[in-house]
């Protein structure tokens, strides 16, 4: 088992057993993965993405433990400390946990995306919650128009929506 596949695991012990919250992170993270490798990013980008996508909304929990809800704002405030431990305690370099704790420290931070990782980020986690949230059609254009940028993420969403 390699260590995204720990990692994975590590993160559905830690959602459990919110089913629905391990699936929609699942899914996110299938997602990124498959963007990243279309849009051919480099092998740490790549490392960075996966992981980010993984453990992108860690602080939901602990968002709804102390503040009643778990807004974008709060999840982003709460997340990238839980990121940090959980990485952290599977070994991962500090250089990818930093990176990967600011991503899920932004992820609902559309105004100052500064990488593909990121920006992939962004479009896996939008791929995912217009399914979910059973957008109508108005919604999904106006978010693809707005938010996707790469080629791979306008080919999904094409190809879903």
């Amino acid at each position: 088992m390699n260590k995204m596949d720990q990692l994975l695991i590590a993160m559905m012990e830690y959602d459990k057993p919110d089913a629905k919250r391990i699936q929609h992170f699942v899914k996110v993270y299938e997602f990124a993965r498959l963007i990243g490798l279309m849009e051919g990013l480099d092998e740490k980008t790549q490392e960075i993405l996966e992981a980010a996508a993984i453990v992108h909304d860690i602080g939901i929990h602990k968002a709804e433990e102390k503040y009643g809800r778990n807004t974008g704002k709060y999840q982003e405030m709460e997340g990238p400390g839980e990121a940090r431990m959980l990485l952290s305690s599977l070994g991962w370099p500090e250089d990818v946990t930093e990176r990967v704790s600011y991503l899920v420290g932004h992820h609902h931070t559309y105004t100052s995306i500064d990488g593909l990782d990121y920006q992939i980020l962004v479009e896996a986690d939008f791929l995912v919650n217009l399914f979910e949230g059973d957008a109508a059609l108005e919604e999904k254009q106006s978010v693809y128009d707005r938010m996707f940028k790469t080629e791979g993420g306008k080919k999904l969403f094409k190809t879903m929506f």
